[in-house]
């Protein structure tokens, strides 16, 4: 399982490179594949579209049950929701006797904080807002948890085309526990040539353009805006 961070080379571990570089197949979503063509010159290549996780990890197993060595590529890290757990899960579901080894990578959320300035210097919380695989009502109820204890919090799948309203609840819960000046990351794209990154406030971020691709992070009551970028104060004496 290789984390491939958020997808340019310079983003990618050398462990990761390593992993894909010892393998003998690779598989994984299209997207990903097409990331490390750099790497898979010479190599099986099994790439597929999207939702088809459970499929993927199933080949990636059965063709390391088979004698081969396998790197499923995932982007951000494959233990921050990827496919790490699926793996095991389903590998004990199918009783193959396949090792599994997970190369962590670069996540989105530290991704994108890094961009935006050093919003995550306390404790802070990661909520996805899909609910593809969770209940809406069970992410609501972590999203006022996470509200009411004065967290940051990275969010994760944001926004799509079908999904608008999702957003707009998690906004409408900061704004009970928060001000609308708190500040708002919001970063889309990372590592791609369209990477773009914005700095808004939680009164006002539904405005800009939010997709699948970005990640959006909102500020606890200390965060502010130093020099345009945002951050969260620890608590060091200065």
């Amino acid at each position: 399982m290789v984390g491939l961070g958020p997808g340019n080379a310079l983003d990618r571990t050398p462990r990761a490179s390593a992993a894909i570089a010892a393998s003998s197949v690779i598989v994984g979503y299209r997207a990903y594949v097409d990331q490390i063509t750099d790497l898979t010159a010479g190599k099986q290549v099994i790439a597929t579209a999207m939702l088809q996780e459970t499929e993927r990890c199933r080949q990636a197993l059965e063709l390391a049950a088979g004698g081969h060595v396998v790197s499923l590529v995932s982007s951000g890290d494959p233990g921050i929701y990827g496919m790490a757990g699926l793996a095991y899960e389903l590998a004990e579901a199918l009783q193959l006797d396949v090792e599994i080894e997970i190369v962590p990578g670069m996540t989105a959320a530290s991704t994108a904080a890094a961009r935006l300035g050093a919003p995550l210097m306390l404790d802070f919380a990661v909520i996805s807002l899909s609910d593809l695989l969770v209940p809406w009502e069970q992410i609501v109820n972590r999203l006022h948890a996470v509200a009411q204890a004065d967290l940051a919090v990275a969010l994760y799948n944001p926004r799509s085309h079908r999904r608008v309203e999702q957003l707009r609840q998690a906004a409408a819960i900061f704004l009970e526990h928060r001000a609308a000046s708190t500040p708002v990351g919001i970063a889309t794209a990372l590592g791609a040539p369209d990477e773009h990154v914005l700095l808004s406030t939680l009164g006002s971020f539904l405005d800009a353009e939010i997709n699948m691709r970005s990640i959006v992070l909102v500020g606890s009551s200390s965060t502010r805006v130093i020099n345009g970028k945002m951050v969260t104060p620890r608590g060091y004496q200065l």
